[in-house]
């Protein structure tokens, strides 16, 4: 029997962390083969995809403005994306995005890495943890992280240590905090300039082992 779904994106919950909404398309539809996702901008201007690469876990993305315009940055250069362009990127590209107009959608999507099934991460994954994040409740959403590390249920990847390692700060853990930063670091150097540009880590920026973190010297 085959099985088939149909929604205009519209009709699909949104998730909005005070950013860009996003709207969780691969898990309205229950797929489990790659990942999909649409962000819409609320103004000219707000920031559609963050900026990031997928060196470390080697996966592709294709991105389609599925209405306004976007103009995208990629390893630098200024793409502009009206409606119904498609942007790929591969592992080592950075890339990033705004909107130009206000309402822009992108669907964003993404499969495994070569020879590799598909595996579920981004806004799935985190979402626990940020409700944590919205309630103030910092030391929970560390345990939460630690957790999920302890049962293997999330790769130890550099994104997850920094996220780790900005809850730890804000609970008052500063030992912890700095050790998980480190380790972000040693796997993907953007996260130096990245912590040293972050309110979350505002509780150690004192610290003289931060700065010697984020200076490259740590």
């Amino acid at each position: 029997m085959s099985t088939y779904k149909v929604a205009h994106f519209t009709e699909i919950d949104v998730i909005d962390d005070g950013r860009s909404p996003l709207r969780p398309i691969r898990h309205h539809f229950g797929i489990t083969t790659f990942g999909v996702n649409t962000w819409t901008a609320n103004e000219v201007g707000d920031r559609l995809i963050n900026e990031h690469d997928e060196t470390d876990m080697d996966k592709e993305e294709l991105y389609l403005v599925l209405q306004g315009r976007a103009r995208f940055e990629l390893d630098g250069e200024q793409v502009d994306a009206p409606a119904g362009t498609f942007v790929y990127a591969g592992p080592e590209v950075k890339r990033t995005a705004f909107a130009e107009e206000a309402g822009t959608t992108l669907v964003a999507m993404g499969g495994g890495a070569p020879g590799k099934p598909y595996e579920v991460e981004g806004w799935e994954i985190w979402s626990p943890m940020m409700g944590f994040f919205g309630a103030g409740e910092y030391a929970q959403a560390a345990d939460w992280v630690a957790e999920q590390l302890q049962r293997e249920e999330m790769q130890p990847t550099a994104t997850v240590y920094y996220n780790l390692a900005c809850a730890e700060s804000l609970a008052g853990r500063h030992e912890d905090s700095l050790g998980h930063l480190a380790q972000a670091i040693q796997m993907h150097d953007d996260f130096r300039a990245m912590a040293a540009a972050d309110s979350d880590f505002d509780p150690i920026k004192a610290d003289p082992r931060f700065q010697s973190l984020v200076a490259g010297s740590g």
